[in-house]
């Protein structure tokens, strides 16, 4: 079975690339209806994240730095991101992950990113296997692909433009996103940041709803 993700327009999904004026994507508010609720401190905040579970896939030896950290990027600066390992760009959360997006386009950048995400899934209980990653290449286009638990995905099937980095990126999300609905999971990946590199996020329907109402909606992640 082939999921083949054709992507119309591809700033509706953050496109990321170098070549398109270095821009910002934001987490939208898919409900216009959706109003900022009463200001909450950081604490405040991070009580309601752990009532709705946001912080289950974090290390029990981690969990008070995360914590401390949600709290004061709340406070200072209604920032929607925890801290990393040392200097690496691995999220203590589980949930945030980042990738290089011009490396993820590239031969290679599948099983790479993959085995990034890979615990998240194992510690949701589901399963991220990954095998044959192939790629077709002409003078002027490009073919990617990838099997995840044994069903073949495209990362990116076409031409060469400046859209090709953020194409392979919101394919890359899509394609988890569609194991995690295969796999009855309510977790969903979103985009919450793209320049040269891209930024998403696991969150269930009310942890999305609580971020949009409580984080600003303009709130950037650069």
């Amino acid at each position: 079975m082939k999921h083949i993700f054709i992507i119309i327009i591809l700033s509706t999904f953050w496109a990321c690339n170098s070549k398109k004026d270095n821009a910002v994507s934001k987490i939208k508010n898919p409900n216009p209806e959706i109003v900022m609720q009463k200001k909450l401190s950081g604490k405040e905040v991070v009580a309601e994240l752990e009532k709705l579970s946001y912080f289950n896939l974090t290390s029990e030896s981690e969990l008070d730095t995360v914590k401390a950290d949600f709290a004061k990027s709340f406070s200072d600066l209604k920032f929607f991101q925890g801290p990393t390992r040392g200097e690496t760009l691995s999220f203590m959360d589980n949930r945030y992950h980042w990738v290089d997006c011009e490396e993820l386009f590239e031969i290679g950048g599948l099983t790479e990113y993959l085995a990034q995400v890979k615990p998240t899934f194992k510690k949701l209980g589901l399963e991220l296997e990954y095998a044959n990653e192939k790629s077709e290449q002409d003078q002027n286009s490009w073919k990617h692909t990838i099997e995840l638990n044994g069903i073949e995905y495209t990362a990116f099937d076409g031409q060469f433009s400046d859209l090709d980095w953020g194409i392979a990126y919101v394919n890359f999300i899509e394609m988890l996103n569609a194991e995690l609905r295969r796999q009855n999971s309510d977790e969903q990946f979103y985009p919450v940041n793209s320049k040269n590199d891209g930024m998403f996020v696991l969150l269930t329907p009310k942890q999305l709803d609580f971020v949009l109402r409580n984080y600003s909606v303009k709130n950037e992640l650069t």
